[in-house]
């Protein structure tokens, strides 16, 4: 099975992580960011709900690219979340860890990749199987 999360780790929150904020970046024509520096934001306030419910997840594989998630991404997954048709989680699948979106059709439950090389994975009752947690975040490394 493709896209395995091969490393899960726990969030610990023991301090904030404050950090410098620039609003309004400009994607068109530069504009002076120092009129912006004396924002801060908390990304752990910002990215993480639910602390004692949340993970970190790392991509290998590619079967999520369509979707934005590549491999090597850093997911924030969180287990307290319910599931909704056609929310991307991580699914726990006869021994294996993956990343899909959930799609659910009548009676039929589908693991669905988001790259056309894959093929929808369909989950029968005698699978073993459980919707782990739903991805709230990817963190992406662009160099």
């Amino acid at each position: 099975m493709a896209t395995s999360l091969i490393e899960l780790r726990k969030i610990e929150l023991n301090e904030s992580l404050v950090l410098p904020l620039t609003e309004k970046i400009s994607a068109g024509f530069p504009s002076p960011a120092e009129d912006f520096l004396d924002l801060h934001i908390d990304l752990n306030k910002e990215f993480i709900k639910h602390p004692n419910a949340t993970f970190f997840g790392k991509v290998s594989g590619d079967s999520m690219i369509d979707a934005g998630l590549n491999d090597g991404d850093l997911l924030i997954i969180d287990k307290s979340l319910d599931p909704k048709n056609n929310s991307i989680a991580v699914c726990f699948l006869d021994g294996e860890f993956t990343v899909k979106r959930v799609l659910r059709q009548k009676d039929q439950l589908w693991l669905v990749a988001e790259n056309k090389n894959y093929k929808p994975i369909p989950v029968y009752s005698e699978n073993d199987f459980i919707i782990w947690g739903v991805v709230t975040t990817v963190i992406k490394k662009i160099l």
